[in-house]
Parts: structure tokens; sequence; C-alpha cells
């Protein structure tokens, strides 16, 4: 963070004309791209996906069951959860409106509703889905979905629990996803192709608080084939 010089009324100091030089990204609001952070050791390295720990957090892999690839990143904190996966995008053209459109039609084919908004990061949407409860009772589940366009990068998160109602889990799912990473590499993708995720070698299958428990991969949420 940059702070200005306090002014002497003796001695007045003339204000610099150019900006040091940081190790911080320039904007203090992400996701960042790779790039944009010149330190990444206290992150949790999953590949395409990098995440700041944070006490309490827990972690999960989410793989697809088709080809037992893994394709997202959960998160949970406290009652509030956020799934994140990335993809590979061009420099000219966003994912996210067509993403959006299948969001949507997927969801009202599950005799869902959802709705658009305005968000930080843009237009996302807000959702119903219908879930069978434990005790067997139909019920439904709310979802939020968020869209980030980066540089050749696509990051998408699903955010769930009590983060979609309550204005305090809200903002901490919230600087969590504005802390995240995304590492594009430079292998040649095709527009949406999943980028690659694995469990991150700084950190063991389970560790002590305040470090994150770390889940090894398992079948997600069937929400992972939405969109």
């Amino acid at each position: 963070m940059i702070f200005k010089r306090k002014k002497s009324e003796a001695n007045p100091v003339e204000e610099p004309t150019t900006v040091p030089s940081s190790t911080e990204p320039e904007t203090s609001s992400g996701p960042f791209d790779i790039s944009d952070v010149s330190d990444t050791d206290s992150y949790l390295d999953f590949g395409s996906i990098l995440v700041k720990p944070i006490p309490g957090m827990k972690v999960r892999m989410d793989i697809e069951q088709a080809n037992q690839r893994v394709v997202a990143v959960s998160l949970e904190i406290a009652e509030s959860r956020v799934q994140l996966m990335a993809f590979a995008s061009s420099k000219s053209e966003s994912l996210w409106p067509g993403i959006r459109e299948k969001i949507t039609g997927d969801i009202r084919e599950q005799n869902g509703e959802i709705f658009s908004r305005e968000g930080e990061h843009g237009e996302e949407l807000l959702a119903k889905v219908p879930q069978q409860l434990p005790d067997g009772r139909a019920g439904h589940v709310a979802l939020r979905f968020v869209g980030v366009d980066g540089p050749r990068w696509f990051l998408r998160a699903v955010v769930g629990g009590a983060a979609i109602g309550d204005e305090t889990a809200t903002e901490v799912i919230d600087d969590l996803l504005r802390s995240v990473v995304v590492n594009r590499g430079d292998k040649p993708l095709p527009p949406a192709e999943l980028l690659p995720l694995n469990v991150p070698s700084n950190a063991n299958t389970r560790v002590e608080t305040p470090s994150p428990e770390i889940t090894r991969p398992e079948r997600g949420p069937e929400i992972t084939q939405i969109g």
C-alpha cells in the first residue's frame, strides 16, 4: 500500500511523479492473474487455481465421475461454501454470456427458479435448484453463480450456504474470491477447456488448524455439471 508523505509547513516536500515499484498486485481486488502476483508461497497451489488459506477453511477436490478428472476446487468456511472452476478463454471474447445462458436453461429444465443481478464482477445469477432433502421430502438449494473474465482465462464461482443470505458470511466468501489467483499456463487450449487441477504439494490431506483441511479428490456435487 502506498501512503502519501505528510508535508511539513516549513519545508514542503514535492510529491513524487512516479509510483514506486511494489511486490503487491496493481489492484487490491482480484481474482488475479498469476502474472500480477510476485510471491505465491503462502497460497495453496492447485495448478490453475491458487487459494489464500484462512483459518477454519476446508477444501475438497471435485471430480467428474465420467472420466475421473478433477474439475473443481470446493472451499467451505463455517456454513458457507464456494466451488471454483477455471477455463481457458480467448483474448477477445467472454465465455460468461454463453455459460450464463446454459446455466439458466439447465436450472429451468429442473423446474428451478433463476434470475440475474449486477454484482461486483458484472452480471451474476441467483438460483433456487430443486433438491431432495435428507428425509426424502422435496426441497431446494439456493446458489449464486459468479463469472470473472481474466487474460485468456475465465473463473466460475458457485456460492452456497450461509453466504447466500447472511451479509457477514457473504463478505467472507467475497473476500476469499477477491484473493484467488488463476494460472492459465502457456499450453495452447481451445476456449471453454477446463484448466488442469491437482492436489497441492504444499499441503497434507489432513493438517492442523489454522491451516485448511484438505480432502483428496472425490465426486463433486451435481451442480458441477451445470455450465
